[in-house]
């Protein structure tokens, strides 16, 4: 599995810029955490699943980015990262592709990465017809405790929002939690930065344990009826946010391999899941 590293890999990397003109590797007013955690899943699914790379070589399977999914049950709508589909039949074009993202996001591939994208079938970037697949993914870098409700309350939408529009779709979520002692936060350092940082303590690993206990409290589901998601990963990270590497962490509160929030079991999950329900698309 890729995306864990890819996202670690690309995060150590500032590329996100403030008013300040200060250069940070996580931003919480950014989403580009998100896309690319969205698009290491992606990339591994592509990589476990025949059945999904065969759909993609017949052009029935894209993808959409920031989509607005509508609960039909409850009429409420919410902007989903990403999502896999099938392509609109409105005559609307493609507008770029999966590989494309690369450049986009800044992300970094390692010289063993780049060639098993080549391998992968062109997956384009279609207006979204009926959606297959939404992942939903969230971070918990700083404040941990306080940012507990909202992030709970964000994550559950995601898949309520999902299944009202339609109980057929995966609804896979992934949360990022940091268990650095120390953080930069740039709420906390707005002006223009050399090395004078406020630092932000954390309580750790307390504070991780916090998070990783809340996000197992989510609605799961094991088939197509009832709320909840159907596959859910926590990755552990230390990152302070200062500039320095970013690590994956393996050790608790990270969940341990074959569990059924590893990342490893949640892409696995994900990919049998795609097999049961979309064999006959």
């Amino acid at each position: 599995m890729h995306g864990p590293e890819i996202l670690v890999r690309t995060l150590s990397h500032p590329s996100r810029t403030d008013s300040h003109g200060n250069r940070w590797q996580y931003h919480s007013r950014s989403d580009h955490h998100s896309k690319v955690a969205c698009w290491g899943i992606v990339f591994d699914l592509l990589l476990t699943s025949q059945l999904l790379r065969r759909h993609v070589q017949e052009g029935r399977v894209g993808f959409g980015i920031n989509h607005e999914m509508r609960d039909f049950v409850h009429d409420r709508k919410k902007n989903l990262d990403m999502v896999l589909c099938t392509p609109a039949s409105d005559g609307r074009r493609p507008a770029g592709d999966f590989a494309g993202l690369v450049t986009e996001y800044e992300i970094d591939l390692t010289a063993d990465e780049e060639p098993r994208l080549a391998t992968l079938p062109i997956l384009p970037k279609t207006p979204v017809g009926s959606v297959l697949m939404a992942l939903e993914a969230k971070a918990a870098m700083t404040s941990h405790q306080k940012a507990l409700p909202r992030l709970y309350d964000e994550l559950n939408s995601s898949h309520l929002t999902v299944h009202g529009a339609t109980e057929q779709a995966i609804a896979a979520g992934f949360v990022m939690v940091n268990i650095a002692d120390r953080y930069v936060s740039p709420d906390r350092n707005k002006k223009i930065l050399t090395t004078d940082f406020e630092w932000s303590a954390h309580r750790q690993p307390r504070a991780a344990q916090l998070v990783v206990d809340k996000v197992k409290q989510l609605p799961k589901r094991a088939g197509v009826v009832g709320a909840g998601y159907d596959a859910l990963a926590i990755v552990v990270v230390d990152a302070a946010n200062d500039g320095g590497p970013i690590k994956l962490v393996r050790s608790p509160p990270a969940p341990p391999a074959g569990d059924i929030y590893d990342y490893a079991s949640m892409i696995d999950r994900t990919a049998n899941i795609y097999a049961t329900r979309f064999q006959h698309l």
